[in-house]
């Protein structure tokens, strides 16, 4: 890869983080278009490649489940079950409010505290379907910004 697309990548997730619904608008990636010197239609390519990467609003609170072997092995189709429950939604999805986007994801490097989830790349360890759904209690009060 060459180095200037890393840094393109750097930027288009860093706009992401700052969007405050993680994602990268158009207007966005017409501004990133200019700065690297690439058509808009690059970016978008770019965007639709990575799976971390998105140009469609997620919601508030981005939560990313571990779906990999040592997760899997911990109970995290449990957990999953519960925020599934708890939530009203499925992967993909995003609650009416638009509070929270629920995504799997590969191994985040966590397998120490599995089963694990990320939310806004905040790590959650040690998971059962009763912590989870007081971790995101907590998110619904806005008490762990």
């Amino acid at each position: 890869m060459k180095e200037d697309n890393l840094f393109l990548i750097e930027e288009l997730l860093k706009i992401q983080e700052e969007s405050g619904f993680h994602y990268i608008p158009s207007e966005k990636v017409l501004d990133v278009a200019k700065k690297f010197s690439k058509s808009p239609s690059e970016i978008y390519s770019i965007i639709s490649f990575y799976p971390r990467l998105s140009n469609k609003p997620r919601g508030k609170y981005l939560i990313r489940v571990c779906e990999n072997l040592p997760c899997h092995i911990e109970g995290a189709e449990e957990v999953v079950e519960a925020i599934k429950e708890y939530l009203g939604i499925d992967f993909g999805e995003a609650t009416p409010d638009g509070k929270f986007y629920l995504e799997k994801t590969s191994c985040l490097g966590l397998c120490a505290i599995a089963p694990v989830i990320l939310i806004n790349n905040k790590p959650y360890g040690h998971l059962t379907p009763a912590k989870v759904k007081e971790v995101l209690r907590g998110y619904m009060e806005e008490r762990n910004d």
